[in-house]
């Protein structure tokens, strides 16, 4: 009985000791048991959310080629009216599947489309009817003893691009053999230019080697291109398909567009509304905020444009030269609240 005695007193004090791990060792592992299933449910999603991403891009290939051999097709012996809207089809095709799509995707389907509306202005240019050739007469000498006619004054170089800016690189001026129908700036410095709704309307524009200029395009144009300019302010109403800005420093750039690239650019602002994801590309120090500038008939503009003015993806931007996707870019920012403009006059 004793022995008993002493035996229950050494082993009481263990007890609750022992029954404290036996509570504890199920908590933890049902910890670890929830952070498995956990873990794997992720996995999970993750796996289905490739193979939803995968099976759009190949519904996107599919169709998109099938819709640029549909568009080629009408290019080569179609209605080019009807080319125009495949064509507007293919590029808003593009525009939705961008969120899903790899960059390299992006780029190869803007290249297509760039190149097709190329191909279109090209057709376009070619089925106008020729101009009539004239003799010009010739200069007759001035009587003796009369007034001299004064000469007429020289068109200032940026009116002249006004009519005909010659194409990014090369390409020749409006009204040339084989040149797309153009209008812009080009080689002006220190100068207001500006356009309005009538010049360009569905037109493709072109700034080029612009310096120390302020240009507003009131209106809705076709395509825009802005390359090789420095300081600038670039005040631009809609453009139905897309904007380039190319080999540009120290600009201020407001546009509204469907497709947005910019190429080897720097210390430059964009204030932009645009539909898909802005696409940059050898820049380093570009910010962006949203679009807003404004004039009278930008909301008839904005109609005639097709763009939709709820959707504005002003800060969704893809750097081709950065590929990490933990890490932000370091090549663009966006412009604080505090720092953006609202008034433009």
């Amino acid at each position: 009985e004793e022995l008993r005695a002493a035996a229950t007193a050494f082993v009481a004090p263990l007890q609750p000791e022992a029954a404290a791990a036996v509570v504890v060792l199920p908590e933890r592992l049902q910890r670890r048991e929830a952070e498995r299933q956990q873990g794997v449910e992720r996995q999970r999603q993750k796996k289905e959310a490739q193979v939803v991403k995968e099976e759009q891009s190949e519904f996107f290939v599919a169709a998109f080629a099938r819709e640029r051999e549909a568009v080629e097709a009408l290019l080569a012996a179609g209605p080019l009216e009807e080319a125009a809207a495949r064509l507007q089809g293919l590029q808003k095709l593009l525009t939705e599947s961008v969120r899903f799509l790899a960059p390299y995707e992006v780029r190869q389907g803007q290249e297509a489309v760039a190149r097709l509306q190329g191909d279109l202005a090209a057709r376009r240019q070619q089925l106008q009817p020729k101009k009539k050739f004239a003799f010009r007469a010739l200069k007759k000498e001035a009587a003796p003893g009369s007034e001299p006619r004064p000469a007429e004054p020289a068109r200032p170089a940026a009116a002249a691009a006004a009519a005909a800016a010659p194409a990014p690189g090369r390409g020749p001026a409006e009204g040339e053999p084989g040149g797309p129908p153009l209008c812009g700036f080009s080689g002006a410095e220190d100068e207001e230019l500006e356009l309005g709704p009538a010049e360009l309307l569905q037109r493709d524009v072109v700034l080029s080697e612009l310096r120390g200029c302020r240009v507003r395009l009131r209106g809705n144009a076709n395509t825009l291109r802005v390359r090789d300019c420095r300081g600038c302010t670039v005040l631009c109403g809609p453009v139905s398909t897309s904007a380039l800005v190319d080999g540009c420093s120290d600009c201020l750039l407001v546009l509204a567009c469907q497709q947005l690239r910019t190429h080897r650019t720097r210390d430059s602002r964009f204030y932009v509304q645009v539909t898909s994801r802005a696409v940059i590309e050898d820049c380093t120090k570009v910010s962006f905020a949203p679009y807003t500038w404004s004039y009278a008939g930008i909301e008839r503009d904005f109609e005639s444009s097709g763009l939709d003015r709820s959707r504005n993806n002003w800060n969704l931007v893809d750097d081709f030269d950065w590929l990490a996707t933990d890490k932000p870019s370091p090549n663009w920012s966006l412009i604080p609240e505090q720092e953006r403009i609202s008034c433009w006059d």
